[in-house]
């Protein structure tokens, strides 16, 4: 059966910092990202289905990476929670402010790994996620490819 791909794009604001790192991104900074989710699958052919013609409905992908991905992330602070970054987000929490820890170092291409185990634990059987792509900036951005994963 023939595939097609479908994608999606997301925007979300986020600032991050990078412990140890020897750069300036050693700073808590923010991003605009622009998230790009594609899916791979066979369009249903059910005359009586609903989502007839469809790999996956576009709003059904949409909630799955708004829940799981884009309300967490958005307006954010994320840091590294093997780190000494975490008695900041302690402090930084004092203060209400949105904290995300994760068990990785914040950057794009760790992003991506964790956004696609997110996404593939909610995509319907007969769906598969083929891609992503993370900007950071306008001319910078990281890629995830389910066939580069072993």
């Amino acid at each position: 059966m023939k595939k097609i791909r479908i994608t999606k794009h997301f925007d979300f604001e986020t600032a991050h910092a990078l412990y140890g790192y020897d750069g300036k991104c050693k700073n808590i900074h923010g991003h605009s990202y622009h998230l790009y989710v594609t899916v791979i699958g066979t369009p249903i052919i059910d005359q009586e289905h609903p989502k007839n013609g469809m790999v996956m409905d576009f709003g059904d992908l949409k909630g799955i990476v708004k829940e799981d991905i884009v309300n967490l992330f958005d307006h954010a602070v994320v840091l590294n929670e093997n780190s000494p970054h975490k008695e900041l987000a302690e402090t930084i929490d004092e203060y209400s402010h949105k904290v995300v820890l994760v068990p990785y170092q914040p950057t794009s291409e760790n992003m991506l790994f964790d956004f696609a185990e997110r996404i593939q634990k909610r995509l319907p059987q007969n769906v598969s996620l083929h891609s992503l792509k993370l900007n950071e900036t306008a001319s910078s951005y990281a890629e995830w490819f389910a066939a580069d994963q072993d």
